[in-house]
């Protein structure tokens, strides 16, 4: 709080709270691939621990990686090759991050007995190719493993074919002004004295003693559930002596309903999901349609494409172990 020494000339100025850290999000910033400073291996070109954060800025953002990733198990037929958990994780990685990683386990024949999942978060790939390596916590050594006994499934990135690309990139900055908007409106009822107005004023009768109880009475105010109204008599005073200039009234003439409503409809794209199909309440009284054709078409448009990305598991499996989907009934009707 700064103050400047009352003085017969000078007026008394002080401002509210604390100093406001202004978000700098650089999370879509593109960096490029590089390797790092030991040169083992390539450093992602986003932040892996700043994605995973990011999951818990939105609820919606949050949630729908879930919701994908019980559509892929939804269907999945187990076998021995792949659990359901470890392709339920994978999956979830893949809408995350944009890639997952598989480890191979082999018999004693050479032959390829199962998959195991990886968690995305720690995998790198080394310089060498095909070989990976998992970063440890307490900056132990990182687990390298050997040529070919990781298998990488990635979003494809224009700008580099080391790692995948989220598809949901685009829409960071909506996760944040959503995020953004709901902190801000926190800290203005736990606070309940954001500068919405300025004290001013102007009168010669006013006493050093009644200026100092003013100021005390106007900081008390600060806090949650002090919205209060305060009583000034000064004898004597003229017209205009004391003055409450509005700088802006965020308790009613805020738009953060539509900020979060813009907002959600962004991360909602970027997603590709229906609102009906993430919680969303309607508006109107007609709701969102037929829900059952918007399942439909979100299964046609959505978990079809994401599980031909892990029947390309295919390739390594061998026969009898393959890494199987069945089908809705709905979309066996239209065979």
């Amino acid at each position: 709080m700064g103050r400047r020494k009352p003085s017969n000339s000078n007026p008394t100025l002080f401002s509210f709270g604390d100093p406001e850290p202004v978000l700098g999000n650089n999370l879509a910033d593109y960096l490029g691939t590089f390797l790092e400073p030991h040169g083992e291996y390539y450093v992602p070109p986003i932040s892996q621990t700043g994605l995973v954060n990011l999951l818990a800025a939105n609820p919606h953002h949050g949630t729908i990686p879930y919701f994908k990733r019980n559509m892929l198990r939804k269907w999945y037929q187990p076998t021995d090759s792949l659990t359901p958990e470890n392709l339920a994780n994978a999956g979830f990685d893949h809408s995350v991050f944009g890639h997952c990683y598989f480890k191979v386990i082999y018999n004693h024949f050479g032959q390829v007995l199962r998959l195991e999942h990886l968690p995305a978060l720690n995998m790198r790939r080394m310089k060498e190719a095909d070989r990976f390596c998992m970063l440890q916590p307490n900056g132990k050594d990182p687990v390298e493993f050997e040529p070919g006994e990781v298998i990488q499934l990635k979003e494809y990135d224009p700008k580099q074919q080391i790692y995948g690309r989220p598809q949901y990139l685009g829409g960071v900055q909506s996760v944040l002004l959503n995020e953004d908007s709901t902190l801000f409106r926190r800290r203005y009822y736990q606070n309940g004295a954001h500068m919405g107005y300025i004290f001013y004023t102007a009168d010669p009768s006013l006493s050093p003693e009644d200026e100092k109880l003013i100021k005390e009475k106007v900081q008390q105010s600060k806090g949650v559930g002090n919205f209060r109204s305060m009583y000034i008599n000064i004898p004597n005073g003229k017209e205009k002596s004391v003055q409450i200039i509005p700088v802006g009234d965020i308790a009613t003439k805020d738009e953060f309903e539509r900020i979060k409503n813009l907002s959600r409809n962004d991360v909602l794209a970027m997603w590709r999901i229906q609102p009906a199909l993430a919680g969303v309440m309607p508006e109107n009284n007609g709701g969102f349609g037929d829900i059952e054709k918007i399942s439909r078409v979100y299964y046609e448009n959505e978990v079809v494409p994401m599980q031909d990305v892990f029947l390309a598991l295919n390739e390594y499996l061998p026969e009898g172990r393959k890494v199987r989907f069945s089908k809705p009934e709905f979309a066996k009707d239209t065979e």
